[in-house]
């Protein structure tokens, strides 16, 4: 959108909070870049540029505009709408992988070069996997100076700057800042909080229904690894460093994150998890705008806009519990994950006590004896064998994975058939598109509305709601009286 400057100027006139993440404006006479949203006066169209990114605009000079905070902006959404090599590649940075693994490991996991990978980066975004990353660095950094008391060498490291100086000099850089005046500025304006937490406002473009949302991970919870509490979601999270706890919060204008990490290296990823979890980068008006043209959606989409896919913090998680709840009801397959994390899931500490575990990793389940498992012989193999192929490899599921080559690799396994296939391409991999034509509650919902109720002629009728599919099955969850469709209250 960056290259189209009238339409950017007429965001940025209107100050249209729904561009914020799209592009970032660059007032050539300031030397500051901005989100489309700025509140101050918008400077004349001759002195504003455009960029794609927040890295770009580091790149080329630019430092951050101190009022609207653009380094803060919702993701872009063609992240999670794409599934082509420049998509997989941010959705890999934003999850920390070039601090873990560098640029080599990005383009690994990719199967692409170096070379390539920069080249692609480069010509779409305007910045490197590098700039990308660093300016993702600088967010972090920020985030740990203005809610911690950490010494800044600390806060160094574990944002993943390489050396102090190389910290400071970034953080001068982008914020026109010294580290000090960044937490002297975020004190005066500061409440307390709990110490050795790090509070967050994760922002999204509205509007955002956290009826389904925030119903689904709290009606679907698995005891000791979630749980609904005084208004928020909680859960554990495990972590590439360690673990932590989340704690979620729905507001008017933003998400209230609460995190408590065991190691402050997994800030990136556990911010990146959240945010993917609630799916916040999605583009509600575009979405809801396509499906509004289906005049049998339409209703369902004014009654209550905004809907997001619940997804999830772990794939191979989510994997795991869709195998468990395939054929039973919502409280049956609580119970059977509930089991499998007693026996087989890392103990935790919470400080409010609700608590108690890590979800299983797919070595530990891919080790379990097939006969402790209180499930019928067909579906212990279907679990035991999805839990070998993760735990090996040769399935791999994660925010970088190409969306049909492990629908296919799901197929090949025995037991997994379309519906467990498609809720993990959905909740799992984040396709936008796909589709639950063998539910039993989208089938009902069909019926109800006039929709075709057979699963193939479903699917015939339901191309025309493409690429939005998995956002439409959410409203037509909503017609039912599950209470996954409920904020618990």
């Amino acid at each position: 959108m960056h290259t189209d400057t009238e339409r950017c100027v007429r965001a940025v006139r209107s100050k249209d909070a729904r561009f914020d993440g799209w592009f970032f404006t660059a007032v050539l006479t300031t030397g500051i870049y901005c989100r489309p949203s700025c509140p101050v006066v918008p400077p004349k169209a001759r002195n504003m540029t455009f960029y794609p990114s927040a890295a770009a605009c580091q790149q080329a000079g630019f430092r951050a505009c101190k009022r609207c905070r653009p380094d803060t902006s919702p993701g872009s959404p063609e992240w999670n709408t794409r599934a082509d090599v420049v998509a997989r590649a941010m959705r890999l940075i934003r999850d920390g992988t070039v601090d873990r693994e560098g640029v080599p490991g990005l383009a690994g996991r990719l199967g692409y070069s170096t070379r390539q990978i920069e080249r692609q980066l480069l010509a779409e975004l305007g910045a490197g996997p590098l700039a990308l990353a660093r300016a993702q660095r600088a967010q972090t950094a920020r985030v740990l100076i203005e809610t911690t008391e950490l010494p800044m060498a600390d806060v160094a490291f574990a944002a993943g700057f390489s050396s102090i100086r190389t910290f400071n000099d970034t953080v001068r850089e982008v914020f026109a800042l010294a580290p000090g005046e960044l937490r002297s500025r975020a004190a005066r304006g500061a409440g307390p909080h709990t110490p050795g937490t790090i509070p967050l406002r994760l922002p999204f473009r509205a509007p955002l229904n956290p009826d389904n949302l925030f119903g689904h991970l709290a009606a679907t919870g698995v005891p000791g690894v979630e749980e609904w509490r005084d208004g928020a979601y909680r859960r554990t999270l495990s972590l590439p460093y360690g673990h932590g706890i989340a704690e979620l919060t729905p507001h008017p204008g933003h998400i209230g994150c609460l995190l408590s990490l065991t190691d402050l290296r997994d800030l990136t990823h556990a911010i990146s998890r959240c945010r993917w979890l609630l799916d916040l980068d999605a583009d509600p008006v575009a979405v809801d705008g396509e499906l509004r043209n289906d005049p049998l959606l339409a209703p369902l989409v004014d009654k209550a806009p905004g809907r997001r896919v619940p997804r999830t913090v772990d794939p191979d998680e989510f994997a795991v519990r869709a195998v468990l709840g395939q054929q039973v009801s919502t409280a049956a397959a609580r119970t059977h994950a509930a089991r499998l994390v007693v026996a087989h899931g890392a103990q935790v500490d919470d400080a409010r006590g609700g608590l108690t575990h890590l979800f299983p990793s797919p070595q530990a389940l891919a080790a379990l004896d097939p006969e402790s498992l209180a499930l019928p012989r067909s579906r212990r193999t279907t679990l035991t064998t999805l839990a070998g192929a993760l735990a090996d490899g040769s399935l791999a599921l994660g925010v970088d994975s190409d969306w049909d080559e492990a629908r296919a690799r799901m197929r090949a396994l025995p037991g997994l058939g379309p519906w467990t296939v498609e809720a993990v391409a959905m909740r799992a991999l984040g396709d936008p598109d796909a589709f639950l034509a063998t539910d039993l509650g989208i089938r009902r919902a069909a019926v109800d509305l006039g929709l075709p109720p057979t699963p193939a002629a479903l699917t015939a009728r339901a191309a025309a709601w493409r690429p939005w599919r998995a956002y439409a099955v959410q409203y037509l969850w909503a017609t039912g009286s599950h209470p996954v469709n409920d904020l618990p209250v």
